[in-house]
């Protein structure tokens, strides 16, 4: 078949996270709470960071930076899906498709590059204390960021580039709650197996190579505070084991989703609505309340947001 953009599917259909409508109404009260617990969780770390000068500190600035990330995450299929349990009948433009996927692309690599900062800064705090103030400038903080900006727009884009001039041409069933790249290239009318396996390489090799560079990061990080036990290894320790645990449950769902040949498509569904849902709300609960310096900067915001209600 001819190649170029001579698609005449103008919407997808999309058939949701389980036909069973008790278990619709259940997940629609579920996701509804997880959503405006996450957006407001998120919301007020970054608030705390902005206007506490306590949290001026390279952490806590990749700590916003990683929240604000989250704020998207829960916000591209979030609301859609949401919306989309009231409907019988659940279509995307070919448009909104296109859209969803890129910043799917686009917040995730930039989600990982931004814990692969975070996991840097923990080891220049730990192991190189002395340095830390040199190394973690304000200038390496936001030249950190804006790489990870960088690095999740080309990475995205290149991903567009796979699918931009794909005939869609006839079937127009995505067996998801939201566009899914790897299903979509299932859908154009032509062989699509190279490109498939293309899409699994590219994103499991990011995937599994920023996992387990972050596991044996964090592995030198917990053998330095075992080696140089004090008084201050408590507290390393919880920082530490907030950050290994969002790792956790970040990279855990992706990678299933993107390093198996033969993907389990509920199975899927389920692991793409824990990253999307989920994880951005467990993220503000776990900095937060293994965390008392970011607990008493929350304090102090409710405070400063009391005595502004009673002046006005």
């Amino acid at each position: 078949m001819e190649q170029g953009n001579h698609s005449v599917v103008s919407e997808f259909v999309l058939l949701g996270l389980t036909p069973s409508r008790e278990i619709q109404l259940l997940l629609l009260v579920f996701s509804s709470v997880l959503y405006v617990a996450s957006m407001t969780g998120n919301i007020l770390i970054i608030f705390s960071v902005t206007t506490d000068p306590h949290l001026h500190t390279p952490m806590y600035f990749l700590l916003a930076s990683l929240s604000f990330i989250d704020l998207g995450v829960c916000s591209i299929c979030g609301p859609k899906m949401i919306y989309d349990l009231f409907r019988k009948r659940k279509v995307i433009s070919f448009g909104g498709c296109i859209v969803q996927i890129f910043f799917i692309h686009f917040l995730g690599v930039t989600e990982i590059m931004l814990l692969i900062a975070m996991a840097f800064d923990r080891y220049v705090a730990i192991c190189k204390p002395l340095h830390y103030l040199t190394i973690m400038s304000p200038r390496m903080c936001i030249l950190f960021t804006a790489a990870a900006w960088a690095f999740g727009i080309s990475h995205s884009l290149f991903q567009l580039a796979l699918i931009v001039n794909l005939p869609f041409c006839g079937p127009n069933i995505l067996d998801s709650f939201y566009c899914d790249l790897p299903r979509l290239l299932r859908l154009a009318c032509t062989d699509t197996y190279r490109l498939q396996l293309i899409v699994f390489a590219n994103n499991g090799v990011i995937c599994v190579v920023s996992f387990f560079a972050l596991l044996i990061g964090y592995i030198v990080i917990l053998f330095t505070v075992w080696k140089h036990s004090s008084s201050a290894s408590p507290k390393a320790l919880s920082t530490l084991s907030a950050h290994i645990t969002v790792v956790l449950l970040f990279f855990v769902p992706i990678m299933f989703i993107y390093t198996r040949p033969h993907p389990n498509s509920q199975m899927d569904k389920f692991l793409a609505l824990s990253d999307a849902v989920v994880t951005p709300f467990l993220n503000p609960v776990i900095y937060t309340f293994r965390n008392k310096e970011m607990k008493a900067a929350i304090k102090r915001s409710f405070r400063q947001l009391m005595i502004v209600r009673k002046i006005s």
